[in-house]
């Protein structure tokens, strides 16, 4: 069955979950409720990851996770595009290309679990040709845990599930893309 162009829209993610404090986000990349550049959506594009940077997150910080989220992605559960767990407080910024699934641009003691492409690292935006623009939300959380206990081999929703029990704020830009 091809896609619908009519389907509704996903709630938005956050929203759905407990109320927390929200702290900056901002990207050199991504404007929120704009169109995300080429430079961070997958091929042809540049398939990188954007260029953040996060500040005024609570002093109970410990760690921040990081993570790409298109909950208009056809399916029931949306689509994990970047999960970087275990980023250390002293972090607050990180380069475009930061996710590369190699894993070597991330901050030391931090790491990606496989999104739903599969893969560790990040995947650019790549809604499905003719679908109305989806919503890519990249979201900071800080936690109050230096370490969130989740492995490499974790699944982004169980990743997400650990997170909230952790979540002090919460900084969100939203980006979109349509093919």
């Amino acid at each position: 069955m091809p896609v619908s162009l009519t389907r509704p829209l996903a709630p938005e993610p956050y929203a759905m979950l407990p109320h927390v404090a929200s702290f900056e986000l901002v990207s050199e990349d991504v404007r929120h409720g704009e169109p995300l550049p080429d430079a961070v959506q997958a091929p042809p594009g540049g398939d990188a990851s954007p260029q953040l940077s996060w500040s005024g997150f609570p002093a109970a910080t410990r760690s921040f996770l990081v993570n790409v989220f298109d909950p208009d992605a056809p399916g029931v559960s949306g689509f994990w595009h970047w999960v970087l767990v275990d980023v250390p407080v002293t972090t607050t910024s990180l380069a475009r290309g930061a996710g590369a699934p190699d894993g070597t641009r991330v901050p030391r003691g931090s790491f990606h679990v496989r999104g739903d492409h599969g893969l560790a690292g990040y995947e650019g935006a790549a809604p499905p040709h003719g679908d109305r623009p989806h919503r890519y939300y990249i979201a900071v959380h800080a936690l109050d845990v230096e370490r969130l206990g989740v492995t490499v081999g974790a699944m982004p929703g169980a990743v997400s599930i650990a997170g909230v029990r952790h979540t002090l704020a919460r900084a969100v830009l939203m980006g979109t893309a349509q093919r």
